[in-house]
């Protein structure tokens, strides 16, 4: 099979997460309910910081720009998942797909460290309380944003780049609901061990670092707890740590898994399937991991909704 040029690629073909069409009115309805719950949760949770002066501080400042992220991962795949189903095609172009890998290597990546930098204001809140004011100052917490957007776009880059220089054969089906970078390096003609390489090399890189941030945070933060005089004071720093860490072990559980997955199983679709997880599931539960296990969250959105409603 002769390989022909990549700019001369118009389309590629996603395959959805399966072959059968009578599952296809389900896999719709149930990936516009989760979409819809998504958009919802995350747009009320950055509504009710932005609405609650109280809640004007660097902790959720940042989450509310995790919960912006969420929004924009959830944006990328699904919407052009559910037209293709409404309008029984498979066809997404060269362009489009090569932006679906761009904006979700940039957003997951800016989820990534986004995690890292949240871990990290939980560290200077409870083991520097008295200073805490003073370091995460406006300055810092915003140009912490922008170094993790800059870090991501350039690792996202890195990779779309990489991918121009590819060329592909004429059976360009992807077994996925989207262009997945490392399903769309698998349909490349060319020699594609660079790119492959740089997949591993900068992935372990580019989760390690904060992951490892992340782990000596809390390394020093349960260590500052346990030196606490009152149980209550253990408590109230640990509440404030729960749910960070159960979104920690939310966004990196599963992507592992996905990686764990596809090295055990040769089934692209059983892969497909478990990215789900990772690029669907895991933005829909973080506002509700948030507000069930937030007294300031619950209370804000019980006055923004209250607010909303007293006019009708």
């Amino acid at each position: 099979m002769d390989a022909r040029n990549q700019t001369a690629v118009s389309e590629f073909l996603l395959l959805g997460l399966t072959e059968d069409q009578a599952l296809q009115p389900l896999i719709f309805s149930l990936f516009l309910s989760m979409y819809l719950v998504t958009i919802l949760g995350n747009l009320l949770i950055i509504l009710a910081i932005s609405s609650d002066t109280h809640l004007h501080t660097p902790m959720y400042f940042f989450l509310s720009n995790l919960s912006f992220t969420d929004i924009c991962i959830s944006n990328i795949a699904v919407p052009k998942m559910l037209i293709n189903i409404q309008t029984q095609t498979q066809r997404i172009t060269y362009t489009g797909c090569l932006s679906q890998v761009y904006f979700f290597l940039v957003f997951t990546g800016l989820e990534n460290c986004l995690l890292a930098v949240m871990a990290y204001d939980r560290y200077v809140a409870i083991c520097h309380p008295l200073r805490y004011t003073v370091i995460m100052n406006p300055i810092l917490c915003i140009l912490l944003v922008l170094l993790s957007l800059l870090i991501s776009v350039a690792h996202a880059l890195l990779h779309t780049l990489m991918v121009l220089h590819l060329s592909f054969c004429t059976a360009l089906e992807i077994p996925h609901f989207f262009c997945e970078l490392a399903q769309v390096i698998k349909l490349s003609c060319s020699d594609a061990l660079i790119n492959n390489l740089l997949v591993y090399l900068v992935a372990g890189l580019f989760a390690g670092v904060p992951l490892t941030g992340i782990f000596f945070s809390y390394i020093h933060i349960v260590s500052s707890v346990l030196r606490m005089p009152s149980s209550g004071g253990k408590h109230k720093a640990f509440s404030t740590c729960g749910s960070h860490l159960s979104v920690v072990s939310l966004f990196y559980g599963t992507g592992f898994g996905v990686y764990i997955s596809s090295a055990v199983t040769d089934s692209s679709r059983k892969t497909a399937v478990a990215s789900v997880m990772y690029s669907v599931v895991t933005q829909m539960l973080n506002p509700f991991i948030y507000s069930l296990r937030n007294r300031d969250i619950k209370g804000a959105l019980r006055k923004l909704i209250g607010s909303t409603a007293s006019p009708l």
